[in-house]
């Protein structure tokens, strides 16, 4: 779905140190440029922003405007992403910048992702320094979420390369709402991610999010055609995609698209944004999805912004024996071996294992980081 482009209420200059010119764009023959990233296909006259409102065009071009710059960093839980089968325990460096590509309703981050205001941007660092930070504080990968980092892709692509050269592994946290040609390219630098599959109808997509259904299930089947480890959150939104039967298609769709091995979170909605009228998910319409998607063949399904330990819980897919059992974000109970394998049957359970689970808990640890310095990337 295409967008109307967004006059910039502040003039986008290369001069700036965080504006960097980009790829995936093409001239038209009125004289706009389109950009190529995502299936927006925003049409940009001099001066203009896209939707996403970080993607503009100034000289002639497609830029970036807000390379190196964040909204904020702060130490989670790599399950708060979430993804409960990569690196479990470990603490991730997690930040984002400003804007997004979808126009969700329900945004529950939309002070950052609708934000008209690069001055919400009060954070920097270049690449190299971020690497830097995340390995000082222990962190065993970085994640860009908040806001999709589709749009910022040039940024979270070279802060990934730097952290993989001090062995420090990327998460992508994204909508999935990408063209095909982009989408490879980012995703070569990314170690996981998690998708948001906003609901199973486009319906719902065209209306609430005003966006396109089938763009994030080829995100989907393409990932599972990669080495980029991935899990699946649907945040049930009571009275809009929470009805029993399209829970049992969006499920029977994952196994058949997807494969049983495919995490998928159930998540509670709290009402904000433009949806306030709307109530949280009930408790049991979380457990009433996860009972549905075990019994259509899923073998990982989890439960989310709710206290509900067995939700949490991964059982081994040999022996059924619980082998992690989490409360919200700490591990109680953890019965892995370094690899991933259950130590009761020796039955691995898919994900990435790299030792003994971490212990970081819930914590959740605002960083205070500043370095203006572009990465070497765009010092042509």
């Amino acid at each position: 779905m295409s967008a109307e482009p967004i006059e910039a209420t502040d003039a986008l200059s290369l001069a700036d140190p965080y504006t960097v010119p980009t790829g995936y764009w093409h001239e038209l023959a009125d004289g706009r440029i389109q950009c190529d990233v995502c299936p927006r296909a925003c049409k940009l006259r001099e001066g203009q922003r896209g939707l996403c409102f970080v993607r503009g065009r100034v000289e002639d071009q497609i830029v970036l405007a807000s390379y190196g710059r964040s909204s904020g960093f702060c130490v989670d839980p790599v399950e708060k992403k979430p993804l409960n089968h990569f690196l479990p325990g470990t603490p991730v460096l997690s930040f984002g910048t400003a804007g997004c590509n979808l126009a969700c309703r329900f945004c529950q981050n939309w002070d950052i992702s609708k934000s008209r205001e690069i001055d919400t941007l009060s954070s920097s660092a270049s690449p190299e320094a971020l690497a830097a930070e995340a390995e000082r504080l222990g962190c065993r990968s970085v994640a860009f979420t908040y806001n999709d980092p589709v749009i910022f892709m040039e940024y979270a692509m070279d802060v990934a390369d730097a952290c993989h050269a001090r062995g420090i592994r990327a998460v992508a946290v994204s909508a999935g709402y990408m063209n095909h040609a982009p989408r490879e390219e980012f995703y070569r630098h990314m170690d996981a991610a998690n998708i948001d599959l906003k609901a199973f109808t486009d319906s719902f997509y065209q209306k609430i999010t005003f966006a396109r259904l089938p763009v994030v299930l080829e995100t989907l089947e393409y990932l599972r055609g990669t080495d980029v480890w991935f899990e699946v959150t649907t945040l049930l939104i009571p009275g809009h995609n929470d009805a029993p039967d399209e829970i049992r298609a969006e499920c029977d769709w994952f196994v058949e698209h997807l494969g049983p091995d495919v995490p998928l979170h159930f998540s509670a909605f709290h009402p904000d944004f433009k949806m306030l009228d709307v109530p949280r998910t009930p408790p049991e319409t979380l457990r009433m999805a996860r009972r549905i998607a075990l019994e259509r063949g899923l073998r990982y399904v989890y439960t989310g912004n709710v206290h509900d330990p067995e939700g949490g819980t991964t059982r081994c897919p040999g022996c059924g024996v619980a082998v992690v059992v989490r409360d919200w974000y700490d591990i109680r109970q953890y019965e892995l071996t370094d690899t991933g394998a259950c130590i009761h049957c020796g039955q691995q359970v898919p994900g990435v294992y790299d030792g003994t689970a971490g212990t970081w808990g819930r914590r959740r640890v605002p960083v205070q980081l500043s370095n203006p310095r572009r990465g070497s990337r765009f010092r042509a």
